[in-house]
């Protein structure tokens, strides 16, 4: 898979442009501030429908238009179809394949697949849990574009039952009874999103965690197979930290929903009480760990700077390796990544990732660039993108 042609309008710093790439290594040198990233994030956002930089839409319109536009011829397989979305901040954006509209942006997912390596992945590591879910959730997307569906639906009974605890904490006499009433209405929503949000989570876990070894042994110098670990601790007590069963039941969705109307009927007077949701998946955590036996660490809070960039670059490979395992190889995009790296890393990154289909690759210098990923390079700088020869 890879973009042959990218155009923008009003996105970003950028009011048109026009740009032909092609497959394998292409660079985008030039200083800070110039609206090199900006290029990658408009790929990215075709295949999340949301920026790796920003928690909204609104930054990515150029500051006095209302709409920015994303076009992009993509190749697969041989045949190319042209995606665009609409950005309109406030209001739904619009999406259509090949000029005819889609009904819903949403069904864009899927059709163009990336997997981005930015400083920012240092969150990965060093942030809070909600970096950790959404890392898995946008992998789940990339697998299953469907899930957008059920993480929206989750994330709206949430808001929706998380005000309604409020009210009946505060309510009393009949005006409690009813909100409590009320709120069993909820909890099976929230039970029936949440299940099958989590099932998810717990197959993709299992499906990650051999790659992510992998990837830590290769991009961190002497170390095995088995000293990077990923495991899903749910908040459900019948979950094991590794992700399995306590007890003998089937790991199905149908089971999942019912451990979680329990736990959440168990928890009911704490809930009531602090007025927020303590039972689902926005409870859980991907705990990452270095080190063998007895002598495993989590990494937040244990491992060195090199080891946490090793375990975040671990991560993003494992994404990668995966996607490709199943018969599509994503575009890669390195997004000033170089900089960060010493130079040992950045030749063994490069090497990594010089066979994938299309890689872009943003830089401030053009050495930082290895030789590895020599390719396509263009200039970017005052708002023009001009090849070099």
């Amino acid at each position: 898979m890879h973009v042959s042609h990218l155009t923008l309008h009003d996105f970003r710093s950028y009011a048109d442009l026009d740009v032909a790439l092609e497959p394998g290594p292409v660079a985008f040198i030039g200083r800070n501030g110039q609206g090199k990233t900006n290029l990658v994030e408009a790929i990215d956002y075709l295949s999340r429908l949301s920026s790796h930089r920003v928690a909204s839409d609104a930054p990515l319109v150029r500051a006095g238009a209302s709409q920015a536009i994303i076009r992009a011829a993509v190749v697969r397989d041989g045949r190319s179809a042209t995606l665009e979305i609409e950005i309109n901040p406030g209001k739904s954006n619009r999406a259509r394949i090949n000029r005819s509209q889609l009904p819903r942006a949403r069904e864009l997912l899927g059709l163009v697949r990336t997997v981005v390596f930015a400083p920012d992945d240092l969150t990965l590591v060093k942030g809070d849990p909600s970096d950790r879910r959404k890392f898995l959730d946008d992998l789940l997307v990339l697998r299953h574009p469907r899930i957008a569906g059920v993480r929206s639906d989750y994330d709206r009974v949430l808001r929706q039952r998380n005000s309604l605890l409020k009210t009946a904490g505060l309510a009393r006499g009949s005006a409690r009874e009813g909100a409590i009433a009320t709120l069993s209405v909820w909890d099976e929503h929230l039970a029936r999103f949440g299940a099958e949000l989590l099932a998810a989570r717990l197959r993709l876990v299992a499906d990650l965690a051999p790659y992510v070894g992998k990837a830590y042994a290769t991009v961190a110098r002497g170390a095995g197979r088995d000293d990077a670990a990923i495991a899903y601790k749910a908040s459900l007590p019948s979950i094991a930290e590794d992700g399995t069963p306590v007890d003998a039941g089937a790991m199905e969705v149908a089971w999942l929903e019912a451990r979680l109307l329990d736990e959440v009927e168990r928890r009911r007077k704490d809930e009531l009480d602090r007025g927020v949701s303590l039972v689902g998946p926005h409870r859980d955590e991907l705990l990452l760990t270095l080190g063998n036996g007895e002598l495993r660490l989590p990494v937040k809070g244990y491992a060195s700077h090199g080891e946490s960039w090793s375990f975040a670059l671990a991560l993003k490979l494992a994404s990668y390796d995966l996607l490709r395992s199943e018969g599509d190889d994503p575009i890669l995009i390195l997004d000033d990544v170089f900089a960060e790296l010493d130079s040992g890393r950045r030749e063994q990154l490069a090497d990594l990732v010089a066979g994938a289909e299309q890689v872009l690759i943003t830089a401030a210098v053009a050495d930082d660039v290895p030789a590895a990923l020599a390719g396509v390079r263009y200039a970017v700088g005052e708002g023009v993108v001009s090849r070099e020869s």
